[in-house]
């Protein structure tokens, strides 16, 4: 079941971290780099980032999290994870695809490690365009992908 995770509050914060620490940790052996920000989150990171998040939960564990934020006409996911014990459970999919339902915006945004090929092999089955890669930092580069969001029409009638 996916619902709504209220962030603000420190014991769900502390929960979320116990799915992204994990799941960035594998992250950063897959691409070769420690050096991602959310694994140096804190539950008070968490609290104060400003982005709305959503849970997949197996009976009463969180499985899998994605934080978003809307800006103008545009989402912005800003992470998407699953805790290693719950891989290839097609989680980040149903959560994926329930983002999609939830907010009908005209532009879908997100960006992901170079070296992130699950990841990336997700946002591109999801009909996500790479529209730049970026070095961020020595030996990391992210991959930043958009998708038009299948609600909305180009053109005119």
């Amino acid at each position: 079941m996916i619902k709504r995770i209220d962030i603000t509050k420190k014991e769900q914060a502390e929960r979320v971290l116990q799915v992204q620490l994990p799941s960035y940790k594998i992250e950063a052996s897959l691409i070769g780099s420690s050096d991602i920000p959310p694994l140096f989150d804190t539950a008070y990171s968490l609290l104060y980032c400003g982005e709305t998040f959503y849970g997949y939960w197996e009976a009463e564990a969180l499985c899998g999290v994605i934080s978003l934020k809307i800006e103008s006409d545009e989402l912005d996911i800003h992470r998407l994870v699953v805790h290693p014990d719950h891989f290839k459970k097609g989680i980040a999919q149903k959560l994926l695809s329930f983002i999609e339902r939830q907010y009908p915006v005209p532009l879908i945004k997100v960006a992901t490690a170079s070296l992130n090929l699950p990841a990336i092999q997700l946002y591109q089955k999801n009909g996500f365009e790479k529209v730049r890669e970026e070095k961020v930092l020595t030996g990391l580069s992210l991959s930043f992908f958009e998708k038009q969001h299948q609600c909305f029409f180009r053109g005119t009638f």
